[in-house]
């Protein structure tokens, strides 16, 4: 098996618990306060990350460049905008829908893998992006009003248009760290995956910060109150962060976000086995076009 297969799949499991933790954070925090824990409370991981591959394994640092600099602050604004815009999603009653088209994000990524790096995708793996993307979008859309009527309007009203913002952030993130990771040249994907982390955590924390402290000074002082479960975010999102950028280091975006899919099966097993919820068969059938997606995808490989 190719290591950033597991690699993916675990970033996959640690995105899904850190979703959870910050939509429960939302309402004391805010959107602002939400997103800016997972950078802020994150950092120190990376920093502790980077400093023990350095120290225990023995890895150089790597040497910091002009295009790296570009790539990282460009990932790490798009991916602050993106965070925003998903967890403003939870804002509107009518959420789902938006959430359902930010899922849309690997095709996206595949759009900016091959306009940023040149990279394109087989055949099998178009497919399977697209049969994955469908999964996704029938578990998002499985619980909603099955009035035609008001699902069209959903379909083309304001949270869907901020999810395919987000989706199209995320994606053009997840290129530019790409980019960035692969300028650095050396020495060696795993300390390039982590200092790459560790240089973007560190800008977008101090970009928020300084953000928050202007125009929402109340948002920063509530996400420091709450210290205690925002370090959980901050360390599930960081294990995430790794486990994307040591998968991205090593294989094209594309293919990485789409096996990213599989987030959603674990959304809905979590759903099933431990709190005992109900599935119904748009969802079941949305997760086994996913795992189908995903089989096509590694086969096809």
């Amino acid at each position: 098996m190719e290591l950033w297969i597991p690699i993916t799949i675990f970033a996959a499991f640690c995105q899904n618990l850190r979703s959870a933790l910050q939509k429960h954070l939302k309402g004391a925090l805010g959107t602002t306060g939400a997103t800016f824990i997972r950078f802020g409370y994150g950092f120190p991981f990376a920093l502790i990350y980077v400093t023990g591959l350095h120290v225990v394994g023995g890895y150089e640092l790597p040497h910091i460049n002009g295009q790296f600099i570009l790539a990282a602050a460009f990932g790490g604004l798009a991916q602050i905008v993106a965070t925003f815009l998903l967890v403003h999603l939870f804002s509107y009653r009518n959420f789902t829908v938006g959430t359902a088209y930010s899922k849309t994000e690997p095709v996206q990524a595949a759009l900016f893998g091959l306009i940023l790096l040149g990279e394109s995708v087989t055949p099998a793996a178009a497919v399977a992006i697209a049969v994955g993307v469908l999964g996704v979008v029938m578990i998002s859309l499985a619980k909603t009003p099955s009035n035609l009527r008001e699902l069209g309007a959903a379909l083309i009203g304001k949270p869907a248009l901020i999810g395919l913002a987000s989706a199209a952030f995320f994606g053009a993130s997840a290129a530019s760290y790409r980019v960035a990771s692969l300028a650095l040249g050396g020495p060696g994907f795993l300390m390039q995956a982590a200092f790459s982390l560790a240089c973007v955590t560190l800008f977008q924390t101090v970009v928020m910060a300084l953000w928050m402290a202007w125009r929402e000074p109340t948002q920063l002082v509530a996400s420091l109150r709450h210290w205690r479960i925002s370090v959980w975010v901050g360390l599930a999102g960081v294990a995430g962060s790794a486990g994307w950028f040591t998968a991205m280091t090593l294989q094209q975006v594309a293919y990485v976000r789409a096996l990213a899919q599989i987030e959603l099966v674990f959304t809905l097993a979590v759903s099933w086995f431990v709190f005992r919820e109900k599935i119904n068969r748009a969802e079941l059938a949305g997760c086994l076009l996913i795992v189908g997606a995903i089989l096509l995808l590694l086969l096809g490989r």
